[in-house]
């Protein structure tokens, strides 16, 4: 009679949780889902993307998942993107709940805070801000050139031996978005620097894996030493760094007289319209992280895929420096404006940029209300990821979508065009706030490399790794790189 009574418990139970895993009326289709963890082997597999892909051609452009209890709306294909960032992009400019971010940042900042008054506000007086401090002018780029000398010099001194590019690059790219904040560049060999990148740039593959979805789905487990605690680690010791700037900036701040970002930050605080307002020191601190994050990790990956596709089609990479030396002329470095002149070297950057997919999944929209898609319903708060990827390999949008081809970007006349579907920076509302000084930076640091070296892969038995690291964003394996001189007369 027991053994029956269990039997019967078991059966109900079962019966509960496939009721409970049934999709929502009207609510976009998808995969069969586990009681308590939902989806979340799908979502953690090892190549998320290709099961991603999957997904849309199961179910379609707009497909679902749980992850844990909540549901999870993936975006597949260009048109289904642009209807949800551009056509309809106010009504998907909110933030779904993400509780691991959400904790550090106190849903404040531009990346993880909800779409309103604040964060328009915020987003606002942020890019006066930057394009006061130079961001799309002559005087960011002169910083950019200045910068790629010290780069280029790191370069030179390393270029003995076959060597690992990404730190150079990460900090030199750090170094522009911190005289942007901070007013200051930081040394090659800032070892405090150093391990706090390395640490965010490993705290980045955690927050994408299996250990944030269960502090995000299980609350009970915040508290446990699990791999998680890793990112609020990480993400102290970030708040702890600019925590001290933050300071040194308040005791020597000159009213009326800002240096930087963060001193005229803090003069607008001080200003009477601003007392009880959304301008306070945990939202500048927020904001100081997220221009950190943001500036950083994105360009210098796109920046190390670059150098390891250059090596791997050297025949692209000398049709580059050929039409660079063109251009260049005695002149010692290429200016911004000289891009409309090297229409294949804009394109090949714009293809690195698109082939290396840096940003893959960005970080969740939802709706700001209870929003129809496509005839499905799509309720307020609910997580929707644009596959970034996707949008860019979309087979109806591009000419060579599976390989790496500056064709992509250039017309029958060898001209340079932009198809509407290049987004790698988002679209519509949440659009990246630094897509400007990329863009500047891709094309000085690009044009500065190969006007003095020639990259060559230095293991002839093995072929470039194109396997990415999934993360928030995605960055080669390690490669080393071979530099060789070009001649004097060819010389910057």
């Amino acid at each position: 009679m027991a053994l029956f009574s269990w039997l019967v418990a078991l059966c109900l139970l079962l019966l509960l949780s496939f009721w409970k895993s049934q999709r929502p009326k009207g609510f976009p289709p998808g995969p069969w889902r586990l009681p308590l963890i939902g989806n979340v082997l799908q979502l953690t597999a090892k190549d998320r993307l290709k099961t991603l892909d999957q997904l849309a051609k199961k179910y379609g452009p707009v497909s679902s998942v749980y992850a844990g209890g909540k549901p999870v709306i993936f975006i597949h294909g260009f048109p289904s993107a642009k209807e949800v960032l551009v056509i309809k992009g106010t009504e998907f400019a909110g933030r779904a709940e993400f509780p691991i971010m959400d904790d550090i940042t106190n849903k404040k900042g531009l990346l993880t805070q909800s779409y309103g008054e604040v964060w328009k506000e915020q987003r606002r007086f942020s890019l006066m801000l930057l394009r006061s401090f130079g961001v799309g002018k002559k005087s960011m780029e002169e910083k950019i050139l200045e910068e790629a000398t010290y780069l280029i010099r790191a370069f030179t001194e390393n270029m003995s031996v076959p060597f690992d590019p990404h730190e150079f690059v990460e900090l030199a790219i750090t170094n522009i978005i911190c005289t942007i904040t901070l007013g200051k560049r930081f040394e090659y060999d800032n070892s405090f620097l150093k391990i706090l990148l390395d640490e965010l740039r490993q705290t980045s593959e955690i927050t994408m894996g299996p250990w944030a979805l269960l502090y995000n789905a299980v609350p009970l487990v915040r508290g446990l030493p699990l791999p998680h605690q890793r990112i609020l680690a990480t993400a102290k010791k970030l708040y702890a760094f600019l925590g001290k700037e933050l300071e040194e900036h308040k005791a020597t701040l000159v009213p009326g007289e800002p240096r930087d970002f963060t001193d005229a930050y803090l003069d607008e605080m001080q200003k009477a319209e601003r007392k009880g307002s959304s301008f306070e020191e945990n939202q500048l601190q927020v904001l100081m992280a997220d221009l950190f994050l943001a500036g950083t990790e994105t360009t210098s990956g796109t920046l190390q895929w670059g150098l390891l596709y250059l090596m791997a089609f050297p025949e692209i990479q000398e049709k580059c420096q050929k039409e660079i030396d063109t251009v260049l002329g005695n002149n010692a470095s290429l200016k911004y404006e000289d891009r409309f002149k090297l229409p294949y070297t804009n394109a090949v950057i714009h293809e690195i940029q698109r082939i290396s997919n840096v940003v893959p999944l960005g970080i969740p929209h939802a709706p700001i209300k209870d929003v129809q898609l496509f005839g499905y319903k799509i309720p307020k708060g609910t997580a929707v990821f644009v596959n970034i990827h996707s949008v860019l390999c979309d087979e109806s949008q591009w000419k060579f979508p599976n390989e790496f081809n500056p064709s992509n970007f250039l017309n029958d006349k060898g001209g340079f065009v932009k198809p509407e579907a290049f987004l790698p920076f988002s679209a519509g509302p949440r659009v990246c706030l630094g897509e400007n000084l990329a863009r500047m930076e891709l094309f000085l640091f690009f044009t500065s490399i190969l006007s003095n070296f020639q990259l060559l892969w230095p293991d002839k038995s093995q072929a470039p790794d194109f396997t990415p690291h999934f993360a928030v964003t995605q960055s080669p394996s390690p490669f080393k790189v071979s530099l060789k001189c070009r001649q004097p007369s060819e010389q910057v």
